[in-house]
């Protein structure tokens, strides 16, 4: 799994077209989602069972992940009902292999741990842009295209690494994330996550995350956002990287596994119309933080209330369609 490809030549062509500095808001015209996946005849019924647990007006849970008998607990907010859509769930009943108490236990964790970390909505939503926005001054993470399945691409750029390692680093991971799952079309509820180690000595803070924070990053994304990863690229992978990748590679659950793939050209996955050209694409691509963050702000805030709109339209509860939630026809 584990070996280093020689590098191609870099090209001398220089990117032609206007400079873009701002992300794409749609995928490719003519490109379609694969859809969502139903749960089969035999799954249905456990899946209604967790739906109608967490359909249940009664329901108190935690605010915080750790949870201590006497420990203050609160009722789902509209936000979370939100979250708790019919996908949100097939996805946790498939990550827990269909077993309902499992898959109870692991949502209720997940909307306490949403609470804690401040990305839960209204009174639990303190992780904010104005807290994240410096760690990305240099554009070292970047929602930028749709790849050829419709998934909203998630690049992370460690050659332009600004800040020392820290907890904000992974809040502003988290961010990202989240951010990149308000781009999702209808008919899509995976990303594409693209990393690329590349170096830009004028750009980069020598540092690397340690192995407790790459696992801690790990636990947070198997366990609070299963099913959610489509796709991961891997490219210009430096020896050091590897180490890293060698050490952590072993906690990552097979069937993540089977998405990753290393030193293959993103152009292979992504529509050359939306790919920087350092990446074999087209696009003139410069990063500007004072034009890309805010219009990545102003596309996430209009999708999240474009969806939230359809939430109170269709009843405002838990288990309704992601696909219905994120259709923008009129």
């Amino acid at each position: 799994m584990f070996f280093k490809k020689e590098k191609k030549s870099a090209t001398e062509d220089q990117p032609k077209g206007e400079v873009v500095n701002k992300p794409f808001e749609h995928p490719l015209e003519g490109l379609t989602p694969s859809g969502l996946e139903e749960p089969s005849e035999e799954n249905f019924p456990k899946y209604q069972q967790v739906l109608d647990h967490f359909k249940n007006k009664e329901l108190k849970l935690p605010i915080t992940e750790k949870y201590k008998e006497g420990d203050e607990t609160r009722s789902l907010t509209m936000e979370e009902k939100a979250w708790l859509t019919k996908e949100c769930i097939l996805r946790y009943c498939r990550a827990c292999n269909w077993n309902v108490s499992d898959t109870i236990t692991r949502l209720e964790n997940s909307i306490s741990w949403r609470r804690e970390f401040g990305i839960s909505g209204g009174e639990f939503q303190t992780l904010t842009q104005q807290l994240v926005a410096p760690e990305n001054e240099t554009g070292k993470q970047l929602i930028f295209g749709f790849d050829r399945e419709c998934r909203p691409c998630l690049f992370l750029l460690n050659g332009k690494q600004n800040t020392k390692p820290s907890f904000r680093q992974i809040q502003h991971l988290i961010f990202m994330l989240e951010m990149t799952i308000w781009f999702m079309p209808k008919g899509q509820d995976k990303l594409a996550l693209c990393v690329d180690f590349k170096n830009y000595p004028e750009l980069s803070t020598k540092s690397f995350p340690s192995v407790s924070v790459g696992k801690q990053v790990l636990h947070i994304l198997q366990y609070h956002y299963p099913e959610r990863l489509g796709r991961a690229l891997f490219v210009n992978i430096p020896w050091y990287a590897w180490a890293f990748l060698k050490i952590c590679y072993p906690f990552v659950d097979p069937y993540t596994k089977q998405k990753c793939a290393f030193d293959e050209p993103f152009a292979k996955f992504i529509p050359e119309e939306q790919l920087d050209f350092i990446h074999g694409g087209e696009v003139n691509f410069k990063y500007d933080h004072g034009k890309f963050w805010p219009e990545m702000l102003a596309i996430g805030e209009k999708k999240k209330k474009n969806y939230m709109k359809n939430f109170e339209k269709l009843g405002g509860t838990v288990g309704l369609s992601e696909y219905d939630l994120r259709s923008e026809d009129e």
